[in-house]
């Protein structure tokens, strides 16, 4: 059977076709991105309407409109001061005494930090009160290029409001007359409409609704609308982008196939003349060192990417195959050549650096075996002076790597000591740098944690004094209001001598002394579960038993409110660690809170589950109304879902259950998803279960 042999001139065939695939692919590569700017992903797109071109119309339209409308609004308002937050000037202040603390002339480590920065605030007084002016300057050249860069927007149309201030470039302003054009995007407080309705599919619509978020439900608009010849324009160089891109994404899956074909066969026969063939044959180029060849194609490739990255994207597909061509050929040349000298299993042997070791070793080698005494006296006579030289000047070396390591210890030292003096005068933000590794790497990183733990200390303690300040001012929000009522009637009372008047006036402060007194007594009821002194007696309960009870003694409001409960329990009893009396009150709070706000007519579902060491207590209940509050915000005190405060809640019920059920030991947890409220209680079970 004749044998298939591949001759020079076929594998040089071969080889030219490679080439041209490959440099076909690349042309491919750079038509496609050519085609649409460097979007690629024009190729997987469905419709103009759903791809990253068309939110960019308005994306940055829509950042520009927002931030005039939520942040800057007028000029006069910016020369106020009213872009100016207190932690702005706090942050600026603080860069100013970080300067001043660098200063040696002005800063005096003897004083503590605080009386530096006193210090520093007399001798800076001028600096500070610039920092203000200069914010503002800052903010008014902003604002003068947001409204030059929407003064150049013609098309799409626009119309942004804050409920006092208008930027737009039509004389549109209502809702009506924006939604007659064929496509637009609308944003009123929270809510966002678009049309063509497609649009709320499109990937990319997060990066126009997600800057709206910022701006809050009070009064805030911004409408667009694309006209038709604009939408028209616009669909049209799409679609002819998307063919382009298309066509080009084609063309690259074509080339890469072939070229993959072609450069597998070329790799399987390089180095044979037939496919069975056992000897290799190495060509004249293979007698470069393989060391060398790498260093080569590295660089070729770096080239390569240099140049074209210096054309720009809208030059990539001219010079791509000039370029490409001769870099191409001499890189796969070096690459076959390497897969030969691995087929040879002289990879490694024929580097140049392995040669120099090589001969130098078997040079000494040689010498040391030859047997005469008057080359071995050659050698050590020779080799005696270079090893003292080579000693020498390895001296010098291992005492700079010495000096090397003992400064890079003392400026890590260095750092640590300056880090933990300006965290000792007030800078809890620094974070001390010593390096990666060691020791000093090591301590650093604690002092860090040390400084991390210490600003949650602060943070925290910041979020207990705006949560007392809320406290306060919810507190008297919800008692005032009771009180204003008792006082008015109360007044006339004193006026009134209608019987049927006074009658009514008299049912009128009953209710609300009622309700003054529900607010009172949760209020004391809260303060005394937070305190931790309130007694607890733990004892096993069943905890089953105590739900079904309890459901028996509310069952009239359940009726009342067409309420549907689903009890699930395991099949063998759970007993648990608690305060009955505690337990059930917390219980019974989570249920007021589901009997006030509950969908009426909708299913409660309870689930005891065994988790092993504890039992969870699950109570799940549908909102009436959207829950646009977070899990974490419901549970600080005098928190309501409803945000009027036109509910009878007083809202402690949840803050108690979670007092009083940490008390036990326990955890309590809330989730929030969408209209569904969740509940979650953790007791310890009893030790005896």
């Amino acid at each position: 059977m004749k044998k298939f042999s591949h001759s020079i001139t076929t594998k040089l065939i071969v080889f030219i076709i490679m080439i041209a695939l490959f440099v076909g692919a690349v042309k491919a590569i750079g038509d496609l991105v050519v085609a649409n700017d460097g979007d690629i992903g024009i190729v997987f797109e469905d419709n103009y309407f759903l791809s990253k071109s068309y939110i960019m119309e308005s994306e940055m339209l829509v950042s520009d409109l927002t931030r005039l409308v939520g942040e800057y609004k007028t000029e006069e308002h910016i020369l106020k001061g009213g872009t100016i937050s207190k932690e702005e000037l706090r942050i600026e202040e603080q860069d100013l005494f970080s300067d001043y603390q660098l200063d040696s002339k002005s800063y005096n480590p003897n004083l503590s930090g605080a009386e530096n920065y006193e210090k520093f605030k007399v001798e800076n007084a001028k600096k500070i009160a610039q920092v203000k002016d200069k914010l503002i300057k800052r903010d008014l050249r902003e604002f003068q290029l947001l409204l030059q860069s929407i003064e150049g927007v013609k098309d799409p149309l626009f119309y942004a409001s804050d409920g006092v201030n208008v930027f737009t470039n039509s004389t549109m302003d209502e809702r009506e007359q924006f939604k007659s054009y064929p496509s637009y995007m609308m944003f009123e407080g929270y809510k966002t409409e678009v049309y063509p309705k497609k649009v709320e599919a499109n990937k990319y619509l997060d990066w126009v609704s997600v800057q709206i978020d910022d701006l809050g439900p009070e009064n805030h608009m911004i409408y667009i609308a694309f006209t038709k010849d604009f939408l028209n324009s616009k669909i049209n160089t799409w679609n002819e982008n998307k063919v382009n891109a298309t066509k080009a994404f084609y063309h690259f899956l074509g080339f890469l196939a072939g070229f993959i074909i072609f450069f597998f066969y070329l790799m399987l026969v390089s180095g044979r003349k037939f496919f069975k063939d056992e000897e290799l044959h190495l060509h004249p180029v293979d007698k470069l060192y393989v060391d060398l060849y790498l260093v080569l194609c590295l660089v070729l490739l770096m080239l390569w990417a240099a140049i074209l990255a210096e054309m720009g994207i809208q030059n990539v597909s001219k010079w791509a195959v000039l370029i490409t061509i001769p870099i191409s050929v001499a890189v796969f040349s070096f690459v076959f050549s390497l897969v030969r000298r691995m087929k040879n299993r002289t990879f490694f042997k024929h580097t140049l650096i392995y040669q120099i070791i090589f001969r130098l070793v078997q040079f000494v080698r040689n010498v040391y075996d030859s047997g005469s005494v008057g080359v071995k006296t050659v050698l050590i006579v020779i080799g005696y002076p270079l090893l003292i030289a080579l000693t020498f000047f390895m001296f010098p070396v291992t005492i700079g790597i010495a000096a090397w390591f003992t400064l890079k210890k003392v400026q890590s030292f260095i750092a640590i000591r300056d880090g933990v003096k300006r965290i000792k005068d007030g800078d809890i933000t620094h974070s001390i740098d010593a390096g990666e590794k060691g020791e000093f790497a090591s301590l650093a990183a604690d002092i860090n944690s040390i400084t991390d733990g210490l600003k949650k200390a602060v943070d925290s303690e910041l979020k207990s004094e705006r949560l007392k300040s809320e406290l306060i001012t919810n507190v008297s929000h919800d008692i005032r209001t009771p009180l204003t009522s008792i006082i008015t009637y109360v007044d006339l009372l004193k006026k009134e001598r209608n019987p049927s008047k006074i009658e009514e006036y008299m049912e009128v402060l009953d209710q609300k002394s009622k309700r003054l007194k529900i607010l009172t007594d949760d209020l004391f009821e809260a303060a005394k579960a937070s305190s931790g002194t309130i007694p607890v007696q733990l004892e096993r309960i069943d905890i089953g038993s105590l739900i079904t009870q309890g459901l028996g003694e509310v069952s009239e409001k359940i009726n009342e409110l067409e309420l549907e409960f689903k009890f699930n329990q395991p099949v063998k009893k759970v007993y648990i660690a608690a305060d009955g009396k505690l337990l059930w009150r917390s219980i019974e709070n989570v249920l007021s809170n589901i009997f006030k706000y509950a969908l009426k007519g909708s299913r409660v579902y309870i689930d005891i589950e065994d988790l092993g060491n504890e039992a969870l207590l699950t109570i799940k209940n549908i909102s009436s109304y959207e829950l646009n509050i977070s899990a974490d915000e419901l549970m600080e005190r005098f928190k309501r879902g409803d945000e009027s405060r036109s509910s009878q809640g007083s809202g402690l019920g949840l803050s108690i259950a979670k007092s009083l059920i940490d008390a036990q030991k326990g955890k309590f947890v809330i989730q929030i998803d969408g209209d569904l409220f969740k509940s979650m209680i953790f007791m310890p079970k009893h030790s005896n279960e």
